[in-house]
């Protein structure tokens, strides 16, 4: 479905790089139908300070003929003040800058709808985050004052009845895949969450939104089949909309091989065209994947605001389609995209050291198969040290658009 059979061109992209200027909102896109379907530790420093005083008791009256004591004062004691609360985990690139729509900040989670814990670690589990996705409405958390890591057993799926699914961690939750489990499921084309639409592909909701917390150590074992939900190491979502802001993807993968499966951290396909899938304020390091080490999709367009990703590799090889004898797959160290009529903004993040060398684009691999559709990089972005094993046409970037190699668009870029 994709690319590149006639660039056999192999460019080494090597330590080069790219330090770009950006922001926007990707176009629309419209696409066909498609089938159905290690951990980054995060240490908060804090101190209570410990006072302890001796209270010197009042002087006793003296005996006749004796000289009296010099009185004392009492002093009273000090409190002791209460341990800090470790200050929400912050994610993404400091640095940037790019300003954010309205549509991609992170909602309100005032009023949740759902909170999964009583106030203890032990009462997060991953039974709770299972029953609370599935009922929808806004979810949070209550597990203590303390960072919390909770195992999954099973995958958390949306179901699709439900408008809205906020999934807010506080920034003091992580969830972890144990190495065994996709963290997060939606699909519009999953009879089994529930159709709501005659068209599952491309239908407006639910709307998915993941903001302040962290998903680790997540697996896809899912092989690339004409009709399995593959791809998605910690997040599948086809149709409806996706939001995840400020989180963080640390070692998750998904299955090793694929011409077009992909996407360590979040695999999304067949969104709905009226919106892209917002990516604001996240961090993405250490991820493995066929193609799209941090993120993959076919027909959905993509802003990537504010965000780093980082130390994300491919691990097919033989691209897409796949050349004979290989398994195919290996391009997009970080980021891979494909379908018709949909763009891609990168806008204040960095990205770099990513690693495609069993395909194209180290960085970014584009293809927009038919239809309109652009690769926009600027607002400070900074694209360096992505090498490839094939064609690249911009430092670590492959950009093609029907059928023809084009350059990204770079506004106030300094080419490294």
């Amino acid at each position: 479905m994709r690319s590149l059979g006639g660039f056999g061109v192999v460019l080494a992209a090597g330590a080069a790089g790219l330090a770009l200027t950006a922001c926007g909102t990707a176009a629309n896109q419209a696409g066909t139908p498609h089938p159905a379907s290690s951990t980054q530790a995060v240490s908060h420093a804090h101190s209570a300070a410990r006072a302890s005083t001796e209270a010197l008791a009042a002087p006793q009256p003296a005996a006749t003929g004796a000289t009296a004591p010099t009185p004392t004062a009492t002093i009273a004691p000090v409190p002791s003040p209460s341990p800090s609360a470790p200050a929400p985990a912050r994610y993404g690139n400091p640095s940037g800058s790019a300003t954010v729509p309205a549509a991609g900040r992170a909602v309100s989670t005032r009023h949740p709808n759902h909170v999964i814990g009583s106030g203890s670690p032990a009462s997060c589990t991953s039974a709770a985050v299972v029953r609370a996705v599935a009922k929808g409405g806004i979810i949070t958390f209550n597990c203590g004052p303390k960072p919390v890591t909770i195992t999954m057993t099973a995958t958390a799926k949306v179901v699709n009845t439900h408008h809205r699914t906020v999934l807010d961690g506080g920034g003091k939750v992580t969830l972890s895949g144990g190495g065994k489990i996709r963290i997060l499921y939606m699909n519009t084309c999953d009879p089994k969450q529930i159709y709501t639409t005659s068209d599952c592909w491309e239908q407006k909701w639910p709307q998915l939104v993941v903001q302040n917390i962290a998903f680790t150590d997540a697996y896809s074992s899912v092989r690339q089949t004409s009709t399995s939900a593959y791809g998605g190491g910690a997040i599948f979502d086809e149709g409806g909309q996706l939001k995840v802001v400020n989180s963080g993807f640390f070692s998750n993968r998904c299955y090793a091989t694929g011409p077009d499966l992909g996407g360590a951290a979040i695999r999304a396909l067949g969104m709905w065209p009226g919106r892209p899938v917002y990516v604001t304020s996240d961090t993405f390091r250490g991820g493995r994947c066929s193609n799209g080490g941090a993120l993959s999709s076919i027909d959905a367009s993509w802003d990537v605001f504010n965000s780093l990703m980082s130390e994300n590799k491919t691990t097919g090889n033989g691209e897409n389609p796949a050349a004979s004898g290989t398994p195919g797959g290996g391009s997009g160290g970080a980021i891979y995209t494909d379908g018709d009529s949909y763009s891609v903004t990168i806008a204040g993040t960095v990205i770099h050291y990513n690693d495609a060398h069993g395909g194209e684009g180290g960085a970014v691999f584009f293809v927009v198969d038919a239809g309109a559709g652009r690769l926009l990089i600027e607002e400070h972005s900074a694209l360096h040290h992505n090498p490839s094993g094939g064609y690249v046409n911009a430092p670590g970037i492959f950009d093609d658009v029907d059928q023809k190699v084009v350059q990204p668009t770079i506004i106030d870029s300094t080419d490294n």
